[in-house]
């Protein structure tokens, strides 16, 4: 693994490049780039996340994640590396079975809205949603595992229940799109 950060400001940066952990140096807008800059966001947004009221055991996978996540970041930011293993992934199809077996099923689309904590969780939705795709651009371009796509899909996935979960909290509920079609629907 490249070198660890000592300084912050090294200027290097300046002429639109960046440092890879392999201690090459790309361009700032480099679909790899990208990635890790969407992996990066989706981090911060969870941390925001953290600020907000939680169940414990919903707090301990959301740290858990974020390391995950940064593990994430590190394999990105090194060409052909691994960091992120495949039990990252079973801990999030465990997190998604067990706090979905809770929920009521669905019957309608839900709005990204509620609580606060829940609706920070559909910002991290939308940004894992983001950073899949920046992820899946990359793998096109370049030779990537499965994993760190893998992951980013069932963490969005995640984020959509745990906001459902949020929004419980308290006695709450989800808030429900309200559709003039399916509401003429159910009414005749």
């Amino acid at each position: 693994m490249g070198k660890r950060l000592t300084q912050i400001a090294t200027r290097t940066g300046d002429d639109g490049t960046t440092g890879l952990g392999d201690n090459t140096r790309v361009p700032k807008d480099s679909l790899r780039v990208q990635a890790m800059g969407d992996v990066d966001e989706l981090n911060s947004h969870i941390g925001l996340l953290l600020c907000e009221p939680m169940p414990p055991e919903v707090r301990d996978l959301l740290v858990e994640i974020q390391h995950q996540l940064f593990n994430l970041g590190g394999e990105l930011s090194i060409p052909g590396f691994e960091l992120l293993k495949a039990e990252a992934l079973a801990v999030l199809d465990d997190a998604l079975e067990a706090h979905n077996a809770k929920l009521p099923r669905l019957q309608e689309f839900i709005l990204p809205a509620g609580t606060r904590a829940a609706s920070q969780a559909h910002v991290c939705r939308t940004v894992a949603r983001r950073a899949e795709r920046a992820v899946v651009a990359l793998g096109r371009a370049e030779t990537l595992r499965d994993t760190p796509r893998r992951y980013l899909n069932r963490l969005s996935d995640l984020m959509f229940v745990l906001a459902r979960v949020l929004n419980r909290m308290d006695g709450g509920d989800d808030v429900y799109w309200k559709s003039k079609k399916l509401d003429e629907a159910q009414s005749s």
